[in-house]
């Protein structure tokens, strides 16, 4: 992604219209422009559209510059945006109040166009960069999916939004059956394609925007199904079941079935507090070793509660 083209959202926010529309003129060929009039405004569209930096006016009628990116830094919705302030204030005290508050620029006015424009794109092109790590830091190196780290905040996240919503939620454990007999016979190069393989089963079984396959750690993995009900989940199982049945990856040293398969263990719930319950990871990896106890290649659910 190039910090150009669309791909990122400037929001502008000055009380004077003929800025406002000078500032979009230098940048709507670059960049989608959302604009505010005042400091109230500016709070509520950055909430809303969460835009990838923010133009700043500092002096405005009720509401300043400098109480709107405070009020933008209390905010958790908000406090990572990068705040440029514009500024016809020139004093070195101005400034430093500015940055001590968290701004990471200054635009003086009455600013040069071809200037703005390169401050501009260089504190985007450092947010594509930290997006770039972000989301190399939430991937498993080996299958290319989330890693626990990422399925961890994504967990806390779609348990809080179910508790509000009151809509269900459910979390499949899925563990590769009889893996180490399969490394140590086809040693671990082998392995990881298998891991690959099933990584790439759940992706296809996680279609929905909110749903999220990820690599819990060795051999294990997990399907987080938010707004799904146990009979949907339960038939989320058995799709993933089959598609890896249809795979066929041999399993030379398997005691059942010739192909490599898998043990899934399943819970739903419907939230009742904000914060994760302790054990509903627990009951759903309990129900695994329950399906790898009653023979393997099945799925067990955990009793609601």
């Amino acid at each position: 992604m190039n910090p150009q083209n669309g791909h990122f959202t400037l929001l502008i926010v000055d009380d004077d219209k003929h800025n406002r529309l000078l500032l979009t003129e230098l940048f709507e060929g670059e960049y989608k422009i959302i604009q505010a009039k005042n400091g109230l405004q500016a709070l509520e569209r950055a909430r809303a559209h969460a835009p990838d930096l923010i133009l700043l006016d500092v002096l405005m009628p009720e509401m300043d510059g400098m109480a709107v990116i405070r009020a933008l830094k209390r905010d958790d919705a908000t406090r990572h945006i990068p705040v440029i302030f514009i500024t016809a204030l020139d004093s070195a005290a101005d400034e430093e109040l500015g940055l001590d508050l968290g701004a990471v620029d200054y635009i003086a006015k009455p600013f040069h166009p071809p200037i703005a424009r390169v401050r501009v794109r260089n504190h985007l092109q450092i947010v594509h960069q930290r997006r770039l790590l972000e989301q190399i830091a939430a991937l498993d190196g080996l299958t290319g999916i989330p890693n626990r780290r990422r399925f961890d905040e994504a967990l806390a996240q779609e348990w809080s939004r179910c508790q509000r919503s009151g809509l269900p939620l459910s979390l499949i454990v899925a563990d590769v059956d009889q893996f180490k007999q399969y490394n140590d016979t086809l040693g671990h190069a082998a392995g990881d394609r298998v891991l690959q393989d099933v990584a790439a089963a759940l992706r296809q079984a996680a279609r929905r925007p909110g749903d999220l396959a990820a690599r819990y750690g060795g051999e294990e993995f997990v399907l987080l199904l938010p707004e799904t009900d146990a009979p949907q989940a339960q038939l989320l199982a058995d799709e993933l079941l089959q598609r890896m049945a249809t795979r066929k990856l041999p399993h030379p040293a398997a005691s059942g079935a010739p192909c490599v398969t898998l043990s899934l263990g399943g819970i739903t719930t419907i939230p009742a507090s904000n914060e994760v319950a302790p054990d509903f990871f627990e009951r759903a990896d309990a129900a695994l070793y329950q399906a790898k106890a009653q023979g393997r290649n099945r799925w067990c659910w955990a009793p609601a509660t």
